[in-house]
């Protein structure tokens, strides 16, 4: 298990058992009473993400124009990286020191909502307009009804394809726009085959919520329900599992023991960056930093393969991430503000560009394509094309649930080590997650 993987669970159990703590010691709920108003004098709010550099930058320049828009509230900048975001915010929490306006992400969100660490965004909608946001959108941030989060935007999750590498061993791509898994496996033979072993055809995925998510879709199934229950169908992870090591004993990916050594490898040191694959399955919002990593390479984006008998609509927009509320704020209108502008002003939209994926408002994907370099308004058509196709957005990861990426790490070794069978390893991963979900109802 990778260091990145330990810190998540780590981080899930804290987000969790934090929450707990807010219930008992620090009231949570009692931020503002009766209706929220704007202050007639001045204001401090603060305000945390996480990103490297070039983020905070931005964001920086962004409060600039927030503050100079409303000069009588002052924006406090909270900042880290992600192994440090999660870890911070859980103690600020636990000690009733939140802060109003916070970056979320999708696997924490119903743990900090469902124990009262959220506003209910729904009290402040005289000061936040969502409107610009489509419903299947705006939905991902919603807890059980109700909104507690407004997403920056969605990505959809396709296969990076290195067409560079087809190019120089003579392989012939298939129609993506009609291929089969059966057209992908035998096209990434081939490449591993023309290659003799140079390279691969494709990194298998395996550990990762998002990507199968989209095949549970394909197969007619989901992980959970509205009312944050799994149902995962033990035979489709079982399955999704199955095609991974389809991939390595045929050849289209590499070994076993290749795979563990790249295992949590940084982006740019990863083989679809260093030409070792020419396929890998990615979100689209990540393939501007993929073509950045590798400007010797031509990448392009395709849609998932389809079979007969595929379900309609398994694509969906998983939310890029979120702005969120505390629910102990004593500036609930201002902090509503905040929000506001980070997703409608349209001067926020040219700062930000595809930083935090592709924009959820219409209006800022307009004004950024023209700013675009090519590799940016590739992974912004292919989500455009993606939306056209997209079914209902699924139910966000329950409160227990947050180190589902974990666990799937964890089992997918076992499964790729001859450890386990795919469908023990799938029916032993339920039961885990299932007993975590109950332990945090």
């Amino acid at each position: 298990m990778t260091g990145h993987h330990r810190g998540r669970r780590v981080r899930a159990g804290l987000a969790a058992a934090t929450a707990g703590v807010i219930l008992t010691s620090c009231g949570i709920g009692e931020g503002f009473e009766g209706e929220p108003e704007l202050s007639d004098g001045d204001v401090t709010i603060s305000f945390n993400w996480w990103g490297a550099d070039a983020r905070t930058q931005m964001t920086l320049e962004a409060i600039e124009l927030f503050e100079e828009e409303y000069p009588n509230i002052d924006v406090e900048p909270q900042y880290a990286d992600w192994t440090g975001y999660w870890d911070r915010l859980a103690t600020m929490t636990a000690a009733g020191e939140m802060p109003d306006v916070s970056q979320f992400d999708q696997l924490y969100l119903a743990a900090y909502a469902e124990r009262g660490a959220l506003l209910d965004l729904g009290r402040v909608s005289e000061f936040l307009d969502t409107s610009a946001l489509g419903d299947e959108l705006l939905d991902s941030g919603r807890v059980r009804g109700d909104l507690y989060a407004v997403p920056t935007g969605g990505t959809a999750n396709g296969i990076l394809i290195n067409t560079s590498l087809f190019a120089e061993y003579g392989v012939e791509l298939p129609d993506v726009e009609t291929w089969t898994w059966d057209d992908l496996t035998r096209v990434a033979v081939e490449l591993t085959e023309a290659s003799d072993g140079e390279v691969h055809g494709i990194s298998p995925f395996g550990s990762d919520s998002f990507s199968l998510t989209v095949w549970a879709r394909q197969h007619g199934g989901q992980l959970f329900n509205d009312e944050g229950e799994l149902v995962l169908d033990p035979e489709i992870l079982a399955s999704y599992w199955e095609q991974e090591l389809a991939f390595i004993d045929s050849g289209a990916s590499p070994s076993v023991a290749q795979l563990s050594e790249t295992q949590g490898l940084p982006l740019d040191q990863g083989d679809l960056v260093t030409g070792k694959t020419a396929m890998g399955f990615i979100p689209a919002g990540q393939f501007n930093a993929y073509q950045a990593a590798a400007p010797d390479f031509d990448l392009r984006l395709a849609d998932w393969p389809t079979n007969p008998d595929t379900e309609e609509g398994y694509q969906y927009l998983k939310p890029s991430m979120y702005w969120a509320t505390s629910s102990t704020t004593q500036h609930p209108a201002e902090s509503a503000l905040l929000i506001d502008f980070l997703v409608n002003d349209p001067r926020v939209g040219e700062i930000f560009g595809l930083d935090r994926g592709e924009p959820g408002n219409p209006e800022f994907r307009e004004i950024i394509e023209p700013t675009l370099d090519e590799s940016s308004r590739r992974a912004l058509a292919f989500t455009n094309q993606i939306t056209q196709e997209v079914g209902p957005t699924p139910p966000i990861t329950p409160a227990g649930a947050s180190d589902i990426e974990t666990l799937l790490t964890r089992y997918n070794q076992r499964v790729q080590f001859g450890d386990a069978s795919p469908r023990e390893a799938a029916e032993d991963l339920i039961n885990e997650l299932n007993d975590s979900i109950r332990a945090a109802s």
